[in-house]
């Protein structure tokens, strides 16, 4: 079976390590933003959506466009209960700074919330688009927890440190990449990805770079 490139535009180190751990096994040759030369150093796209679908198709036909590559974007937040839905697609941009910043920013607007109301999940959407084909396609995971008063675990990214999955008893970021990858937002969306890739994008031709 003939070997595709399939870009995962993001530069989260984090994130490219559990998109390409998920997807092992399949004749796909994994690349990120930073592997791009055609691209200026720190390419971002823009995510003016108000819903996570259409962040994840605007950052993949952008993406497999500028560079003619099968491409796979995902776009995820948490959503909290307590503030009905919030931080919702604006996670990411919820205060400045680091993720720290953002999760201690989080913790303070929640200081008077009791524990019982603290539920909130996880909602991660993924694209893939193929530039050669025009074909796209989305897949959805969603992963319930609580937010902890306090952070714990130095593993994962994001709002991992405050997630509490209570049925395993560990935050996200005290579980390991393959942990994570079966229980995560982004893990069930991934199972559904690979189907989709291997069945729908792994045997199609790659666009070529001069064909762009």
């Amino acid at each position: 079976m003939t070997q595709r490139t399939l870009l995962i535009a993001t530069h989260n180190v984090g994130k490219y390590r559990e998109i390409t751990a998920a997807l092992q096994g399949l004749p796909l040759t994994c690349i990120r933003l930073n592997d791009m030369p055609h691209l200026p150093p720190g390419f971002t796209v823009a995510e003016p959506a108000m819903t996570f679908e259409g962040n994840a198709i605007i950052k993949a036909m952008t993406c497999g466009h500028l560079t003619g590559c099968l491409t796979l974007a995902d776009d995820a937040g948490l959503e909290v209960d307590a503030l009905a839905g919030r931080p919702g697609v604006h996670s990411a941009r919820y205060t400045p700074g680091t993720d720290a910043a953002r999760y201690r920013a989080l913790l303070r607007e929640l200081h008077d919330v009791p524990d019982h109301e603290r539920s909130a999940q996880f909602r991660a959407v993924i694209a893939i688009y193929d530039p050669g084909t025009t074909k796209i396609r989305t897949c959805e995971g969603i992963y319930r927890g609580v937010l902890l008063l306090q952070p714990k675990g130095h593993n994962g990214f994001g709002y991992d440190p405050i997630f509490y999955d209570p049925r395993v008893g560990k935050t996200a970021a005290e579980m390991t990449v393959e942990e994570k990858n079966t229980r995560s937002h982004r893990g069930q969306a991934l199972q559904a990805a690979r189907i989709i890739l291997q069945e729908e994008f792994c045997n199609a031709e790659p666009l070529k770079w001069g064909q762009i």
